[in-house]
């Protein structure tokens, strides 16, 4: 089957929630705004360590894998290195083995039809060579090892296909171990201290996101290399099962990981997190982990999303679907969209960075949660 644009987007979409459409007049402005940006933020690497790039014309092209010159030119606006993207399944599906062969197959092609765009990133130098390039870096990674279980020969075949980063669990229970919404809160299987032996022997990045606290404190005490939570908050701030508690994030720090935080609605009570709902979280990182453990991993798309009666339906429907499959986190819901509004722009990564100077962050301290934490994991668990 052809890999298609609106295969790989559809896969992006159900990371980033219901995604919409950004306006010409709105690419335009940011356009105008990227040559405002200061030097620091342009000289920077900027990564999200769970996210992914669309197309706001993507579905005029519903056959090509090429970007249209408008989503070309809102990934080059946004001064993104390097996204980590989700190839997997998740959830236990009964196909997620099958699904996420496909899935890298989409992006392989995707990368192959935008070579003056995209570039795979396998190793830290090729994110760094992206940048010199003015390219942007996408590194293969799955949310889950349900499509594993026993068959750890699995995790040679996806690291050979590119694969650098392998979260343990989803929000529920496979073999490895529990995730985040089982009530049980069992902990790590045999097969999960086993399967982490293997990611590590593979030099794949282990990525215990989504995991139960039991799970998470027993993975990262089984973990000889560097780790990491790519997309949580502070449970400390909210006590949501999706965000993880004080001792896990340290823990993780204390291994040389590196925890991102999301910019999602498990931020706060009502589920409509603010950019400074979001630097507060990233604060109490800090304190906790220290500043060369934070990152962020947004758990979202590029493109700004409107709220209109498409993407209304689409983000139900989205939310119908996961709460059926039990999947679905507390805070989650109809009508709460997986996003930071104030944020919601392609200029978000530029404008959180002129957030956090006016919260009078350090510049150093400002690059290294941009992406400069993540790439010296990246070259840690990679090399390069």
């Amino acid at each position: 089957m052809q890999a298609t644009r609106r295969a790989v987007l559809a896969g992006a979409a159900g990371l980033a929630g219901a995604a919409g459409l950004a306006s010409a007049a709105g690419l335009a402005a940011s356009g105008a705004l990227a040559r405002t940006v200061p030097d620091r933020y342009a000289r920077a690497i900027v990564i999200d360590g769970l996210g992914a790039p669309d197309d706001p014309d993507g579905d005029k092209y519903p056959d090509s894998n090429v970007f249209s010159p408008r989503g070309a030119a809102q990934i080059r606006a946004s001064g993104t290195t390097a996204w980590q993207i989700t190839v997997s399944e998740v959830g236990n599906a009964p196909a997620g083995w099958d699904t996420t062969l496909a899935q890298i197959a989409l992006w392989d092609a995707t990368i192959d039809a935008n070579p003056s765009l995209l570039v795979r990133a396998r190793t830290a130098a090729d994110i760094r060579a992206a940048k010199a390039s003015g390219r942007a870096a996408l590194i293969f990674g799955t949310q889950d090892t349900a499509m594993v279980g026993p068959t750890l020969d699995r995790l040679d075949v996806l690291a050979g296909l590119g694969v650098r980063v392998v979260q343990l669990t989803y929000n529920l229970r496979n073999l490895s171990g529990d995730g985040a919404l089982e009530p049980a809160n069992a902990g790590l299987s045999k097969l999960g201290r086993a399967t982490i032996a293997r990611i590590e022997k593979n030099r794949q990045l282990l990525d215990l996101s989504h995991g139960g606290a039991r799970t998470i404190a027993e993975a990262l005490a089984a973990a000889t290399r560097p780790p990491t939570i790519s997309h949580t908050g502070c449970r400390a701030l909210h006590d949501n099962p999706r965000n993880a508690a004080d001792a896990s994030l340290k823990a993780c720090a204390d291994k040389g990981g590196v925890v991102g935080i999301y910019w999602m609605p498990f931020l706060v009570p009502n589920g409509r997190p603010s950019t400074a709902d979001l630097i507060r979280h990233m604060a109490h990182a800090v304190d906790v982990c220290g500043e060369d453990h934070v990152g962020i991993g947004t758990d979202g798309g590029l493109g700004a999303m409107i709220l209109d009666d498409r993407t209304r339906a689409a983000q139900k429907k989205f939310f119908d679907d996961r709460s059926a499959k039990g999947i679905a986190a507390p805070g989650e819901g109809p009508d709460i969209f997986n996003m930071v509004a104030e944020l919601n722009s392609p200029l978000r990564f530029r404008m959180l960075s002129d957030a956090l100077e006016r919260a009078r962050w350090p510049g150093a301290r400002i690059d290294k949660v941009l992406g400069g934490n993540l790439l010296r994991l990246y070259g840690d668990a990679w090399g390069g």
